[in-house]
């Protein structure tokens, strides 16, 4: 069993920054990679990044891309998603995933879900 906790949201203006927290717990959370979805109000939740921390290799939607990061410090299990030059459409509920898979942009190959942290930017 995976528990994961997200924090750092709120709400920020367009062009601010903003750094998501992820901290995961359990016996065998070395073993997984986390990914970073969000989900808007009326939307299906969207794939933003995900990183594998065996191999240090991270992914990114093609809207994050250049302005986000996602790293990760294995001595804490923490993950962190670094968010640049805010804009109002990133806002929404951000959510942290671990996943058996190397990597996955699909939210049903993700087995450990955190509770969600609220990003709003407003314009």
């Amino acid at each position: 069993q995976v528990h994961m906790v997200e924090s750092g949201g709120g709400l920020v203006q367009a062009g601010d920054s903003l750094r998501l927290s992820c901290a995961a717990s359990g016996p065998s959370f070395g073993t997984y990679s986390v990914g970073w979805f969000r989900q808007a109000p009326g939307k299906e939740r969207e794939f933003v990044g995900t990183l594998n921390p065996r191999t240090s290799t991270t992914y990114y939607a093609d809207s994050v891309k250049g302005r986000f990061t996602i790293s990760g410090d294995n001595a804490k299990s923490t993950v962190y998603l670094q968010m640049n030059s805010l804009q109002p459409e990133d806002t929404a509920v951000y959510y942290c995933a671990a996943t058996t898979y190397s990597v996955s942009y699909d939210p049903s190959h993700y087995v450990y879900w955190g509770q969600g942290t609220q990003v709003t930017v407003s314009s």
